[in-house]
C-alpha cells in the first residue's frame, strides 16, 4: 500500500514528478492501471507512478445481479473517493463501468484506443450458441447480453453470472454453464484469448457503450492532470465511445436496463447502432444512424429518439 498523498506538480510545463493511479483489485482491473502506468512511464521517465488498490462495493457483492444492488457505480466510487481524499491522482475504468453521469466534482478527459469491443462466447462443450441444443444453460451478468440471447435463441437458459474474470471461468470449467458469455478485450487483455470459442457478431450481440475502452478519470478542478493524459487520449474511440453513451444517457441507460449502443468510424463518420429490449428479449427495438465525428453526443442523442419512436419509451416504461 502506498502513502496517501499525490504529486504537487502545478507548472503547465513542467512533467510530473508522481502520479498514483486508483483502481480496483481485480486481475484485469490491475492489467488496465499497469498498462496505463507503464506509458505514463514512457512519456514522463522521470516520474514515478504508483497504483493504490481498492475494493469496491461492485467487487464484494456476488451473491445478487448488479442490476438489483446499485449498477455500475459501484465499480467507481470508492475510486472517485480516493480522487477527492487527495489519495489518487487518477483512476483508471473500463468504460463500460462508468455511469453515463459523472459528478460535477469530475472529469473524464482520456479514453484510449479501444481493444475488440465484442462480446465472446465460452464453453468448454459447444463452438457457437447456434451449436447449443434446448435446455442448455448460459451465464452472464448483464441483461443487455440475456436480452438478446432470449430474443435469438428462446429455447436457451440465462443464468446470472457475477464474480470477476477468473471467477467467471471457473465457474463454467466446474460445470455449473454450458457456455459463458463475457467481453472478448478483457480476456485477450490477461492473455486467455484461447478461451474464446468465437467472437459474437454486433448483429448478433450488440455491445455495451464504451465496451472495449478505457477511460481515465481525475477531479475536474486539476487541468495539469488532464494535461498529463493528453498523448493517451484516442480521438476516434473516444468519439465513438461518447455517441454510445449518449445513446446510454438519453435512455436512462444503467444495468437494469438492457440497452446496447455500439459505434465505429467509416470514412471519417460515426456509424452507430442501438437496441433497447425487454430482459426476457421479447420485445425489441433497433436503430442506426451515421454523424459527424466531431458531434457524437448529438448523434446519439438522435439515435435515442429514433429508439423512442420506434417504442423505447414504452419498453423503459414497462421495465420501470
Amino acid at each position: 500500500m502506498i502513502s496517501p498523498t499525490v504529486s504537487t506538480t502545478a507548472s503547465h510545463s513542467e512533467p510530473p514528478s508522481r502520479i498514483v493511479i486508483a483502481t480496483r483489485e481485480s486481475r484485469l482491473a490491475l492489467w488496465q492501471a499497469e498498462h496505463v502506468k507503464s506509458r505514463l512511464e514512457s512519456l514522463y521517465p522521470t516520474c514515478r507512478v504508483e497504483l493504490l488498490g481498492m475494493t469496491t462495493r461492485g467487487d464484494q457483492i456476488l451473491d445478487r445481479p448488479l442490476a438489483k444492488v446499485g449498477g455500475k457505480g459501484l465499480f467507481v466510487k470508492e475510486l472517485e473517493t480516493a480522487l477527492l481524499d487527495g489519495a489518487a491522482d487518477i483512476a483508471v475504468h473500463s468504460m463500460k463501468d462508468v455511469p453515463m453521469v459523472l459528478p460535477e466534482a469530475f472529469s473524464l478527459p482520456c479514453i484510449s484506443a479501444r481493444e475488440v469491443p465484442l462480446d465472446a462466447f465460452v464453453s468448454n462443450r459447444y463452438a457457437s450458441l447456434e451449436e447449443m441444443p434446448p435446455g442448455s444453460v448460459v451465464g452472464t451478468s448483464s441483461l443487455r447480453r440475456e436480452s438478446q440471447i432470449h430474443a435469438r435463441f428462446p429455447f436457451l437458459g440465462v443464468t446470472s453470472l457475477r464474480g470477476n474474470l477468473d471467477t467467471r471461468l471457473r465457474k463454467l470449467d466446474e460445470g455449473q454453464y454450458d457456455a459463458i458469455i463475457l467481453a472478448a478485450a478483457g480476456l485477450k487483455r490477461l492473455g486467455l484469448a484461447e478461451r474464446i470459442r468465437c467472437e459474437l457478431p454486433a448483429e448478433l450481440s450488440l455491445p455495451s457503450a464504451g465496451q472495449g475502452a478505457l477511460g481515465i478519470e481525475c477531479l475536474a478542478n486539476r487541468p495539469e492532470v488532464a494535461r498529463w493524459l493528453a498523448p493517451l487520449h484516442d480521438p476516434e474511440t473516444a468519439a465513438c465511445v461518447r455517441a454510445e453513451r449518449a445513446v446510454s444517457r438519453a435512455l436512462a441507460g444503467s444495468c437494469e436496463v438492457p440497452l446496447g449502443a455500439y459505434a465505429v468510424m467509416r470514412e471519417g463518420r460515426v456509424w452507430l447502432r442501438g437496441f433497447v429490449a425487454l430482459p426476457d428479449g421479447s420485445r425489441m427495438v433497433a436503430a442506426e444512424r451515421e454523424g459527424a465525428s466531431d458531434a457524437p453526443e448529438e448523434l446519439g442523442l438522435a439515435l435515442a429518439g429514433d429508439l423512442r419512436a420506434r417504442g423505447a419509451q414504452e419498453i423503459l416504461a414497462a421495465i420501470g
